[in-house]
Formats: structure tokens, sequence, C-alpha cells
């Protein structure tokens, strides 16, 4: 088996209807968090979104990291669409995918709210941490 054993599989899927800036809303109601076996998933089936985290490690990780609040919202979501932007270069340099599997979309014009961008700021650190890469 190729070293694909920790490699990342980040999956942001966004769906917009409408143009501009959309909000996405934290309702216990209609977001489910599940995790299993180092796999975050967090979804929104009514905004059609979804991030999954699958990385060996990374819960173990995230616990010891700041809470949720200690960093702003705009601060996490100016960090993540430069993590982003060259994470996804990256993506379309390295043809042979060992680190760089897939591409992540994420879109400035949507606000995804705290929790998605605090987790996906945490994987972006972890990331380079584990990898020894600067993004």
């Amino acid at each position: 088996m190729k070293p694909l054993f920790s490699i990342i599989v980040i999956l942001l899927v966004l769906f917009s209807c409408n143009s501009g800036k959309t909000t996405i809303k934290s309702d216990s109601g209609s977001k489910n968090q599940v995790t299993q076996k180092d796999t975050i998933r967090i979804a929104n089936d009514e905004l059609e979104y979804e991030i999954l985290i699958i990385e060996i490690g990374f819960d173990n990780w995230l616990v010891t990291q700041p809470p949720m609040g200690h960093y702003g919202l705009s601060f996490l979501e100016s960090k993540n669409r430069m993590f982003v932007l060259e994470y996804n270069n990256r993506v379309y340099k390295d043809r042979s995918r060992k680190l760089y599997e897939a591409e992540i979309n994420y879109d400035s014009n949507v606000s995804y709210g705290l929790e998605v961008n605090y987790l996906l700021y945490n994987y972006f650190e972890y990331f380079q941490q584990k990898y020894k890469q600067k993004l």
C-alpha cells in the first residue's frame, strides 16, 4: 500500500445557488458532526456543504490547540484563503498526488462560520507540522 496511509483527504464541497455573501448557520438541528477514528465530518444538508478531515492523529492533535473562540472569524477566513490558494496550487503542480491529493473548494464569497473555518485552519497547521510543509 503506497503512502496513502497517512495522506490527507479533505473535501470541501460547496454549492451556492445565490451569488453574493452567504452565511452558514451553526444551528444544532441542521448541522451534524460525527467523529470516528481520525475522521471528522461536519455537514449541513440544507446548505449543501460538507467538510471531511481524514488524517491519522488529527483528532488527538486538535484537542491540544486553542479552543474555537480563541481566533476571530476574520483571522481564520483570511488565513484559510491564503492556505487554500497555496494548497490548490500545489495540487496542480504535484502530478504524483502523493501529498497534495485533492483540490479544496473554498469560496471566499461564502461565510462558512466559525466551526468550519476553525477546523480547516487547524488542519492546515497540523498538515504543515506533520509533513514539514510551509503553505
